[in-house]
């Protein structure tokens, strides 16, 4: 009895080195290894939590290696080119974004003599667009063709001057901002359908574009910043004097160079009209765009000075 009971002791601590669970009595645990190979199972990180693995980590290898996964994939990915094909398309329909790149290819060069132009044009000889291989010059090389660079800085200054007018006033919020630069906006979306209209109902052919006639609208904005600058410096009275410098220079200019770009009409036979009804219809575009001009410079700027 006393051997059992010292045998008894002795293989006690035994049994406590290694707690006993079922598997261990029963047979040797060697699934470990297998499930660490195949990453499901990480005796180290048991006791902490969830490994990464068995968070989905195994996940997206299994996604890219599975071949449905790919076919649906290469399936989405055609499926997004043959929709933004098909949105390109619809929109050069109405907006070629080469011929808009053309309006924008302006020098610094081209930009400082284009608005001595615009604010000194009677100092100006030559006033014929030039051209070659039948298209027109760019911007930068030829001052006469008509760009969308400084139509578009001038209505991004003319509303951070007009905010300024309304803070040196005292009536500046965001909402009277706003519709000042809308109110602008809408002018000139105005002019440009009426221009187009004139030239559909006369039948008056010609070689203006819709971005051409925006540039050509859009130019009344350096006289309009020219005018308030002058109210703000000088008064109600450096205001009237900048508005009627700014208005006969802006007229002088579109008479100028619609005069070069409008022509006569090819199809004059088609209404029973002579080249002489022609000329006139052309004349009237002509300065019914030009006398417009003045109108919207004034109801444009006259309230942001007093």
């Amino acid at each position: 009895m006393d051997l059992q009971h010292q045998g008894y002791r002795a293989n006690k601590p035994r049994a406590r080195a290694a707690p006993p669970t079922a598997d261990s009595i029963l047979f040797d645990d060697t699934s470990s290894a297998a499930l660490n190979n195949q990453g499901y199972y990480t005796p180290v990180y048991n006791m902490a939590g969830p490994s990464n693995d068995m968070q989905g980590g195994a996940v997206p290898n299994n996604v890219f290696t599975d071949p449905m996964a790919n076919a649906a994939m290469m399936y989405g990915s055609t499926l997004a080119n043959q929709g933004k094909d098909i949105v390109n398309k619809e929109i050069s329909r109405f907006m070629s974004v080469n011929k808009l790149k053309y309006f924008f290819a302006v020098d610094t060069r081209y930009v400082l003599k284009k608005l001595m132009i615009l604010m000194f044009p009677y100092t100006h000889q030559d006033w014929e667009v030039r051209y070659h291989r039948d298209a027109p010059l760019t911007p930068r090389q030829d001052v006469n063709a008509p760009d969308l660079y400084i139509p578009t800085m001038a209505f991004i200054t003319y509303i951070l001057l007009a905010g300024m007018a309304l803070g040196i006033q005292k009536r500046f919020s965001p909402e009277v901002l706003g519709l000042c630069a809308s109110t602008a906006l809408v002018w000139v979306i105005i002019e440009v359908l009426l221009m187009l209209l004139s030239l559909y109902l006369l039948t008056v052919h010609s070689d203006l574009s819709t971005f051409d006639l925006i540039a050509y609208s859009g130019y009344k904005y350096v006289g309009m910043i020219f005018t308030v600058l002058c109210g703000l410096l000088f008064g109600s009275d450096g205001y009237y004097v900048a508005l009627a410098w700014s208005s006969c220079a802006l007229m002088f200019f579109i008479v100028r160079s619609l005069k070069m770009k409008i022509l006569p009409s090819l199809s004059s036979d088609s209404i029973g009209t002579g080249p002489s009804a022609k000329h006139q219809f052309r004349l009237y575009i002509t300065v019914a765009t030009a006398l417009f001009q003045p109108i919207v410079i004034y109801w444009l700027t006259s309230h942001l000075v007093r």
